[in-house]
């Protein structure tokens, strides 16, 4: 099923650029509220990787939880329209939690790459005041901080020196970038109240370093925020489920089994 972002004025908004404005949902029948996974697949702020998305969805729901996937908006749109639409989604999970089987307490980010990016900043950011004009709806009524995280190989720093300034440029635009990157490094704004996060990463990915991953547990540790992080030794950048290797297609069912136990 598919169900728009925003139901009347989308805050934001760039004249001409892509506004997908497109939630999938993949639902499974349950007598009882399930967890959900919401999916923002990575792209450098550019695209979305289609193998990032809806194979997450599925495999999520092969292990009893719901899911659904975001079309967030990306370059030439800039901060915040990507991170409004990431709590947009929260909020209409919530708000649908009864009708689509969820339990709105137990609601999880989930994103690769600069799509981590966007689920590490929708876990720690609070909610956005969205601009003078925006038609408020029941959504609007609900909390958009989900209750979890699940980061793959994640960019977390957009700054030279092991971040992926790409997706900072993408995200924030030249002039922004250079002014302001350090301000969207993530691993900083991590704080005792941060909800508990499952990462994973392989040590050797030459394209977002596996730093990123490192300096943002070394923030949760820092705060006393429970987190689950598993490095694999190879792997390149971009892997998605990665189904076709022994010793990383794992990562999706240990993440739900820790999204069962501890959200």
């Amino acid at each position: 099923m598919e169900l728009k972002l925003w139901e009347h004025d989308i805050p934001y908004l760039n004249e001409g650029a892509e506004t997908p404005n497109i939630l999938h949902t993949y639902l499974i029948p349950t007598d009882k509220p399930l967890p959900c996974v919401i999916v923002f697949a990575g792209g450098a702020y550019m695209c979305r990787a289609p193998h990032e998305a809806e194979p997450y969805a599925q495999c999520f729901n092969s292990h009893g939880i719901q899911a659904v996937t975001v079309d967030y908006r990306v370059s030439p749109n800039r901060f915040p329209a990507g991170l409004a639409d990431a709590q947009r989604a929260v909020k209409l999970v919530r708000s649908h939690a009864a009708e689509w089987g969820i339990d709105p307490n137990r609601v999880v980010v989930c994103g690769s790459s600069a799509g981590g990016h966007l689920a590490a900043s929708a876990l720690l950011y609070e909610d956005l005041t969205l601009p003078e004009g925006h038609t408020p709806d029941a959504a609007d009524a609900e909390s958009a901080r989900p209750n979890g995280a699940i980061l793959c190989y994640p960019v977390i720093s957009v700054g030279a020196e092991f971040g992926h300034v790409g997706s900072g440029m993408e995200l924030l635009g030249k002039e922004r970038y250079e002014a302001e990157h350090g301000a969207f490094d993530l691993q900083y704004k991590v704080t005792d109240a941060t909800p508990p996060v499952f990462l994973w990463h392989t040590s050797d990915d030459s394209c977002v370093n596996v730093k990123n991953s490192l300096v943002f547990c070394e923030s949760l540790r820092d705060h006393g925020v429970p987190f689950e992080l598993h490095v694999y030794p190879h792997g390149p950048h971009g892997l998605g489920l990665a189904q076709d290797r022994a010793d990383v297609g794992g990562w999706c069912g240990f993440a739900a089994d820790w999204v069962l136990r501890n959200i």
